[in-house]
């Protein structure tokens, strides 16, 4: 009995730890394996100049670099030494067994704490590609590295000597801090970017006009990056050394690993020519500059100068910011910066999707702001699928709410729909339609699709295709793998909070079996084609909608008033409150609990209950809904249970990117007018200045807090 209980407790995982190695393939023999040992460690680090909390993989960020030949076996043992926190390693770009893709929960089971987990496969092609963690947000704290896999025979363009620059972005905050303050609407984030946008700003560029007609249409303010950084690294370091003497052809393979960073590339030296673009070679190309999308790999080849030293220069789409890799020696020549973007101007964002229609491929590398290097990338043989197959073709829309930071396809969330359901044996083609005004990097798991740019046979094979805004992108390919897997946009910030599918293979083209078309991601997830216990837990953190509590509080010298929220992407539940104790007899308060629907940007209902000691009024119910005016003004209607209604007016405009005004207005059937306004200036994240006058609690002023 007393072994039967020992089994039945701890069976499960003393299993789970037995068979760490044993589903993993075994190499025949005479195939040569590389080992490598990868331990995942918290640290204190300071890629920014300050002392954070951070992960590393073998002392380091990034991670080492695994290096391989074409038709080796790779064993690659991964260790985690996190005390709390289960994670993940994900071989991105490597086409490889289901099993060993390392997506917790959807291909991999995760690796819990003080546990090591053996992935094992074989290097089927070769080319420059790297890896992450997919647990969390654990890819920002530092947990990614680079991977490259020599082709049997050499590379077919030749170079001097070779060297990896692993391009990233970092933040001191808390990576879930930062999502929080994305979720509330920060503008934090802006002010750190130096993009924030005001009337002042507006009116400096000479876009008032714009910004106004902008606010009348009730369109958010635009932006091209949604997080403000610290830094951005070269190999963990702001600046670099690309070694090689004077005449040397270097070859550079470049990966974007930054969590939310496009970059754009330029060298002072000139033209850099692209030979492989997301690990396959393609016909060598010269560009001058080209905007790179997080998580594509470019190998590039420079010529050391005799002369002088250079600069490549990774510069921040955004504006923000650059880091620096330098070549040559002698006097500095550096490289410049691509002009800011006017945030204020939409035709400006827009180009870019225009000038990619034009018959010349490089209209849209000549732009002050170039796009990705698409069109005149060829592969070096032709990369057409087989016509017999059968083809399908799937339209998915990128969608976005700033204003909640939802992020999906077609308008929903994976956690709303987790599955898009495809067969063995058919090719796929995909039309990727952004209705946003953002780039998106859209990543495949588990396999290269073809990127049909205008380049018939000889289109390029990736896995990540970068989306401008309002524009679409067609990508086709093969179906010919099993089981689940991932496919995302890989702004990590926009995958976590639910802009993410999963691919999930049913019957092969030609089974007699009847196929499952429902979406429930319950009976999804205990569907006969789960082939593996850890498809029990779902998808992991995927499953559920990202959540946070969220809130602010005035403390003036005539009033206090604040909110507390626990919000998702569709439901709040508040907590609002409004004290005051100047100008009246005694102290006065009104405090609403409220659940609130979130429908879109402009639209809300909600329904509670309000406390308050004001003589004139008492508790009651109420409902109501919040509704968006041109201008960007809000109208709150709502009725209570005694029969009053109220409605509330109320504006805001950010006069500098700091200084903001304010001002509301209601009227109340039970206790007629009553309005105020006021400025507040950011200080910091947490805190601004603030000022107010009250038409019962007359003029004060305090401190905003933020938490």
């Amino acid at each position: 009995m007393k072994r039967f209980l020992l089994l039945a407790l701890f069976g499960p995982s003393l299993a789970a730890l037995a068979c760490d190695t044993c589903n993993i393939p075994r190499p025949p023999a005479g195939q040569r394996v590389v080992e490598y040992d990868l331990h995942i460690r918290e640290q204190t680090v300071s890629p920014a100049g300050k002392a954070v909390r951070g992960f590393t993989i073998n002392g380091g960020i990034p991670g080492p670099t695994l290096r391989f030949r074409e038709g080796d076996f790779a064993r690659i043992r991964v260790h985690n030494h996190l005390k709390r926190e289960t994670t993940s390693t994900h071989w991105h770009g490597l086409l490889l067994p289901n099993e060993q893709d390392g997506v917790p929960h959807v291909t991999t089971p995760p690796i819990q704490p003080g546990t090591t987990h053996t992935f094992g496969f074989d290097l089927r092609h070769s080319g420059t590609y790297w890896y992450h963690s997919h647990t969390h947000f654990q890819e920002q704290n530092g947990v990614y590295g680079s991977i490259v896999v020599e082709p049997r025979g050499g590379e077919p363009v030749k170079a001097d000597r070779e060297q990896v620059l692993v391009l990233s972005d970092w933040t001191n905050f808390n990576p879930h801090e930062v999502m929080r303050l994305l979720m509330r609407g920060s503008d934090y984030f802006g002010l750190m970017r130096r993009n924030a946008q005001s009337v002042l700003g507006a009116w400096q560029r000479g876009n008032l006009k714009d910004y106004f007609k902008r606010e009348w249409d009730r369109m958010m303010p635009m932006d091209v990056s949604d997080v403000g950084y610290h830094a951005f690294l070269i190999n963990g370091q702001r600046q670099t050394i690309i070694e090689g003497r004077p005449g040397e052809r270097v070859r550079l393979r470049i990966i974007n690993a930054s969590a939310a960073s496009y970059f754009y590339l330029h060298s002072s030296a000139g033209p850099m020519t692209i030979v492989a673009a997301d690990g396959p070679p393609v016909q060598p190309v010269q560009v001058d500059r080209f905007l790179m999308a997080i998580a594509e790999t470019y190998d590039v080849i420079l010529t050391i100068p005799p002369s002088g030293q250079y600069e490549l220069r990774a510069t921040t789409q955004d504006g923000s910011g650059h880091a620096s890799a330098f070549f040559g020696s002698g006097e500095l020549k550096p490289a410049s910066d691509p002009p800011r973007p006017n945030l204020y101007q939409m035709n400006e964002m827009l180009r870019l999707a225009l000038e990619e229609q034009k018959d010349d491929p490089r209209a849209s590398l000549n732009l002050p702001r170039p796009g990705s290097p698409y069109r005149v990338l060829k592969a070096v043989q032709d990369t057409t699928l087989p016509a017999k197959l059968p083809r399908r073709k799937i339209t998915m829309h990128l969608t976005g709410d700033m204003n909640r930071y939802i992020w999906g396809f077609d308008g929903k969330t994976i956690a709303q729909e987790p599955y898009v359901r495809i067969k063995k044996g058919e090719i796929i083609e995909l039309e990727l339609v952004n209705d946003t005004m953002m780039h998106h990097p859209i990543h495949l798991h588990g396999h290269f699709f073809r990127l049909l740019m205008g380049n018939g046979a000889r289109s390029p094979l990736k896995h990540t295709v970068d989306v401008p805004p309002m524009s679409k992108r067609v990508i086709e390919f093969e179906a010919n793998e099993e089981k689940d897997w991932m496919f995302h946009c890989h702004i990590l910030y926009h995958m976590m909070s639910g802009m993410a599918r999963v691919f999930r293979y049913e019957q092969p083209v030609g089974a007699n079996a009847s196929l499952r078309h429902d979406n429930d991601s319950r009976s999804l997830a205990a569907a006969p084609t789960d082939h593996s216990l850890h498809h029990a837990a779902g998808l992991g953190e995927h499953s559920h909608d990202m959540a946070y509590v969220w809130g602010a509080a005035s403390l003036q010298s005539h009033m206090s008033e604040g909110l507390l929220t626990w919000m998702n992407p569709k439901n709040d539940l508040l907590l609002a409150w409004e004290v005051g104790w100047e100008g009246v007899d005694n102290p006065q308060y009104e405090v609403d609990a409220l659940y609130q629907r979130y429908f879109n940007l402009n639209f809300q209902a909600f329904a509670g209950y309000r406390l308050t000691n004001d003589p004139d009024a008492k508790d009651r119910g109420l409902i109501g809904f919040n509704f968006r005016l041109p201008l960007m003004a809000w109208a709150n209607l709502s009725l209570d249970t005694e029969g009053d209604a109220r409605l509330t007016l109320s504006k805001r405009l950010q006069l500098t990117p700091r200084l903001g005004v304010w001002g509301e207005v209601f009227y109340d059937t039970g206790t007629e007018w009553e309005w105020t306004a006021g400025a507040d200036y950011t200080l910091t994240r947490h805190t601004s200045l603030t000022l107010s006058y009250h038409s019962d609690f007359g003029l004060g002023a305090g401190m905003l807090f933020r938490f």
